[in-house]
């Protein structure tokens, strides 16, 4: 239990997000946290400051059907009051006129609304940093499509040539059968403003050998970008990496599914980057991806029928998956390393051991030596080599 004096510090310091007029059994959610609406809710309090998703989807009057869900980022300020109110016309939250929106905030903070606002669960948080760490305000400006507003509705025709999986059909058909759906001339299309990853590298004027070298180790590739597109910051890659899972899971945008794709894709495609020029990156890239699927993979997880379950269909995880071949192709590179940074080989560990004993996924033919995993003689396991500057802290079990 919160005492006392700590409730009255969060009430003080946190954010709060009010949400004016909107309709009993519209599902609300913030971060890994969702809400019901019922006849006096008006919004949420005491959320920590810093980035946040919020996400919504509207319901039919009985409660049973559910529209498909739109988000946005925020960064809430210190003591900062959010307000948006219910467009009946449009089913969808928008923003007031700012001289009202300040007669809201003073209202707020003189605790008119206090009864019909739910607290945010801190002991979510934690779960909600280790998935957004990277994500900061620079990121979802560059990012987030005009409006602000994410949602698979904005979508139409957008994927239209690429192919996709058993789950993104899945999603695709539910969209199209909605009683909540219109014709796709009413939305435009609004996307986010994510970054190009060329799946094949084309390149004139080279040997067809190194032109087949640069498609196997995407680390040139990487380089590229992380000058071109990223200013040389391992961490706005990252914050996009982010940006894209949180879009995807919570959002269910599949726009976002296929940016989180190509760039687990560029990543665990470098053959040589992890063990030279990178090996920070992809400590941090491992530990992202790491704790993203395990937040992911909860099977107790569930937000009612218009949950954000779109990561957990089975056949998305098949052992033909693109994920399952990227990693298996990854850990084994890992295991032929003759040098591995020691925090990078621990979170490699994690990572192949969440995939086995979550999806049951083998990664190797049974040997003696399993993958990562060597005797302490083995004069074939590769030299763990720790840095002066550690690049994280030792994962531990939770």
């Amino acid at each position: 239990m919160m005492d006392a004096d700590k409730a009255l510090e969060l009430l003080k310091s946190g954010a709060t997000l009010l949400l004016l007029d909107v309709p009993q059994y519209t599902l609300i959610g913030i971060d890994t946290q969702v809400f019901s609406v019922g006849p006096a809710f008006k919004g949420i309090k005491m959320i920590p400051p810093g980035v946040h998703f919020v996400f919504y989807s509207s319901s039919t009057r009985d409660g049973k059907e559910f529209s498909p869900i739109t988000g946005f980022f925020i960064d809430a300020g210190y003591s900062q009051v959010v307000v948006r109110m219910w467009d009946q016309q449009e089913e969808r939250l928008i923003k007031v006129p700012e001289e009202e929106e300040e007669r809201y905030r003073q209202a707020v903070r003189s605790f008119e609304f206090d009864k019909h606002l739910g607290p945010y669960d801190l002991s979510l948080y934690a779960d909600w940093k280790r998935l957004s760490n990277y994500v900061t305000k620079s990121t979802i400006e560059q990012l987030e499509p005009i409006g602000g507003e994410i949602t698979v509705t904005y979508e139409h025709g957008m994927l239209k040539n690429t192919y996709k999986s058993a789950m993104e059909r899945v999603l695709d058909e539910q969209l199209r059968n909605s009683k909540f759906s219109s014709p796709a001339e009413k939305h435009p299309k609004r996307g986010c403003y994510y970054t190009p990853i060329p799946r094949i590298i084309k390149r004139k004027g080279i040997e067809s050998e190194q032109l087949t070298s640069l498609n196997l180790d995407k680390t040139e590739l990487l380089e590229t970008l992380l000058v071109k597109d990223y200013g040389g910051s391992e961490e706005s890659l990252l914050g996009e990496l982010q940006f894209a899972f949180i879009a995807f899971l919570m959002g269910q945008s599949l726009e976002a599914f296929m940016q989180w794709k190509s760039l687990v894709s560029l990543l665990l495609g470098c053959t040589e980057a992890p063990f030279q020029t990178r090996s920070q990156l992809f400590t941090k890239f491992i530990k992202v991806i790491y704790y993203q699927l395990k937040y992911g993979l909860q099977k107790d997880r569930s937000v009612g029928e218009a949950g954000t379950s779109a990561l957990l269909d089975d056949s998305w995880f098949s052992s033909d998956s693109f994920l399952h071949c990227f990693c298996k192709d990854f850990f084994s590179l890992v295991q032929d390393a003759s040098v591995v940074d020691g925090d990078f080989l621990s979170w490699t560990r994690k990572l192949k051991e969440l995939l086995e004993n979550s999806l049951g996924w083998e990664f190797q033919q049974k040997s003696a030596v399993d993958g990562i995993y060597f005797e302490e003689n083995d004069e074939y396991a590769p030299v763990v080599e720790m840095l002066d500057e550690p690049s994280g802290s030792e994962p531990t079990t939770s």
